[in-house]
């Protein structure tokens, strides 16, 4: 395995939705020329944390993910002034259960204290990206059915959302990406959509 990790800024906005609302219309948001067909994906995360959730209480996020076309190890930052958290990505590898070192590295700053399970976030993901003319990814957008265990308490949960989040072809310029996000906003709002109380999917398994 690959001691290097891949590296995004991830900046989404996230909504909670009824189980019958029915998707919403994104055809119209500036520089969206074209919705492509949606991609089914069964994702399944374990979360880590110290006794202490040092990590959670610094604000990162660690998880193995399978499933999907980012399966792997990730640690997920702080969040920053934007609203973008900045993403580590390590592969599986041969030993799938094992923390990579340079991930447990990465994280020697916050806690090097033993790691437990924290949750196992189940999802069931329909995802469709948001392209421009030239067949960039302006966005894409997720429809989760979500099964949260919360490994301290053994409590299940189970819940409907949907992400809206900036891809490569997003706009760089500060007023435009102001206002794909609000054109998306106003489009999930219209379907019934709301803005959602919970900062995260591991905050919500974790009532946060």
């Amino acid at each position: 395995m690959t001691d290097e990790p891949s590296h995004s800024v991830e900046i989404e906005l996230k909504f909670d939705v009824d189980d019958a609302t029915p998707l919403p219309d994104f055809s119209d948001l500036p520089g969206v020329a074209s919705v492509a067909a949606p991609e089914p994906r069964d994702l399944d995360a374990r979360y880590l944390d110290t006794a202490d959730l040092a990590l959670g209480r610094a604000g990162y996020a660690l998880r193995r993910r399978t499933g999907g076309p980012d399966e792997g190890w990730h640690i997920k930052g702080p969040r920053r002034a934007d609203g973008g958290r900045v993403e580590l990505h390590w592969p599986l590898g041969s030993g799938v259960d094992d923390v990579p070192t340079a991930a447990l590295d990465a994280l020697s700053s916050v806690s090097i204290e033993p790691l437990h399970p924290l949750a196992r976030i189940e999802n069931l993901r329909v995802a469709t990206e948001l392209c421009d003319a030239d067949g960039g990814v302006v966005a894409e957008f997720v429809d989760d059915r979500v099964t949260a265990l919360d490994e301290r308490s053994g409590t299940v949960s189970h819940w409907r959302e949907w992400e809206f989040e900036l891809g490569p072809a997003a706009p760089v310029d500060d007023a435009a990406r102001a206002a794909l996000l609000t054109a998306a906003t106003d489009a999930v709002t219209a379907a019934g959509g709301r803005v959602a109380a919970s900062d995260s999917k591991l905050a919500r398994t974790l009532g946060l």
